[in-house]
């Protein structure tokens, strides 16, 4: 059965720079062979055609099989973007080294919660290219379609793990499912809860419940 917009599957890949190195992977043994980080590595469960792995791959994935295996480039606009000249900026360096960073040509480190890179230090400034890592770059996705998702809860599951990176218990009654939250995470639901509908084709409510004490 060929896979459509909507369906829910499982999928293994591995994403690599095209003629360079691999930057991301659902296997643990190529994850290991590229000295990536291997904690929590898993297969990946997503809705098709809603975005929640690059557009360029998300698209190839409509028409595909089951079990079968395959490849797919990627061009930057479609993949991670194109480069923005306007990011590459001319930065004071004192402000690295109030922070105890002294910067260098090529260092790539996290400014304000963003990556960036180093392009060159020339006395008291330095120019920083704010760009994403993989902005510009042609992508290529070797991957394989493990299942389709059909248990409602498992479904549920994916998309908390996709938007909240947690998962709250939820229940689904007839049509509807009912987010069990503590107060403070109401928002939460309340800013994705169109996007939940259009994926899960139910309403979305919220039960607040009290927050568990840890001792």
């Amino acid at each position: 059965m060929a896979i459509k917009k909507g369906d829910f599957v499982e999928v293994d890949f591995t994403g690599s720079v095209k003629g360079a190195e691999v930057f991301d992977t659902t296997l643990k043994s190529v994850a290991e062979k590229e000295n990536l980080d291997t904690k929590n590595i898993k297969p990946f469960a997503l809705a098709v055609g809603f975005e929640m792995l690059p557009k360029g791959f998300d698209s190839d994935l409509i028409g595909k099989e089951v079990g079968k295996d395959y490849s797919v480039d990627i061009m930057p606009e479609n993949a991670f973007g194109t480069r923005n000249k306007e990011l590459v900026k001319m930065v004071p360096t004192k402000l690295f080294l109030e922070q105890r960073i002294r910067p260098e040509r090529g260092m790539q480190l996290s400014l304000d919660g963003q990556v960036v890179k180093i392009v060159s230090v020339s006395g008291g400034r330095t120019l920083v290219d704010f760009n994403g890592p993989l902005a510009g770059k042609e992508i290529v996705y070797q991957y394989k379609v493990n299942r389709m998702i059909t248990d409602e809860k498992e479904k549920i599951d994916s998309i908390q793990d996709f938007f909240f990176r947690r998962r709250f218990d939820s229940e689904i009654k007839q049509d509807k499912v009912i987010f069990k939250v503590p107060k403070e995470f109401e928002q939460y639901i309340n800013i994705f809860s169109d996007k939940f509908k259009e994926m899960l084709g139910k309403e979305i409510g919220i039960e607040i419940v009290e927050l568990e004490q840890k001792k």
